[in-house]
């Protein structure tokens, strides 16, 4: 999707608002914030040095991967950003040892996401979040325009990363369904489509990934 696509989808789907959490970049959410900025979050899914992942909501600049978990953390909210926590039992080959560190320092964990296939997945983030007392939320991880909007959290009115905190204590998952596995396996075939033109050019071309709030 380009930015200026998902913008549309997000107000079509009847989204308030809506996190846009590329990869290693943040380009594309600013673009998006340009175009609708009562619309757009801008955020970073970020790869730590443990392999975890960790998202940043309300930045300002783009947070390099591969550093420390905590670190990553304390980045992000020097920025007066958020720290949310993305599926994190799912797809990691040692979850566990890489999603503790993570959850000890989340604001708020993804209880839900639309894209974590395997049924255990979701429960053991709920779970985690109860556990810790932490805001539960649900993330479509949407990948293609249809997607955006699938799973969505309802929450009170908010302008910035500490009046979403306050608000995040009372949330509504919206769950309708786990996506289909034909739609992940059309993301896999898109993304080594992508790392194979950006190889030959030098680069990796940029995409942009919706997570709606």
């Amino acid at each position: 999707m380009s930015p200026a696509r998902l913008v549309r989808q997000a107000r079509r789907a009847g989204l308030d608002r809506v996190a846009i959490t590329d990869h290693g970049a943040i380009a594309g959410a600013l673009e998006a914030y340009a175009r609708d900025p009562e619309l757009v979050i801008v955020g970073e899914e970020i790869k730590c040095a443990n392999g975890a992942h960790i998202i940043g909501l309300f930045l300002q600049e783009r947070i390099p991967n591969r550093l420390p978990v905590t670190e990553t953390a304390q980045l992000i909210r020097d920025q007066g950003g958020v720290v949310y926590a993305p599926h994190p039992y799912a797809y990691l080959r040692d979850p566990v040892r890489r999603t503790e560190a993570v959850l000890e320092v989340a604001d708020v964990v993804e209880a839900f996401n639309a894209r974590a296939f395997a049924p255990s997945w979701n429960p053991r983030a709920a779970a985690a979040a109860a556990q810790r007392g932490l805001p539960a939320f649900a993330g479509t991880d949407g990948h293609f325009p249809w997607e955006v909007g699938r799973a969505n959290t309802v929450l009170a009115a908010f302008h910035d990363g500490a009046s979403f905190l306050k608000a995040a204590r009372e949330t509504q998952l919206h769950k309708p369904a786990t996506t289909p596995t034909y739609i992940l396996a059309a993301s896999l075939a898109c993304e080594i489509a992508r790392l194979a033109i950006g190889s030959g050019q030098g680069t990796k071309p940029p995409f942009v990934r919706g997570v709606s709030a």
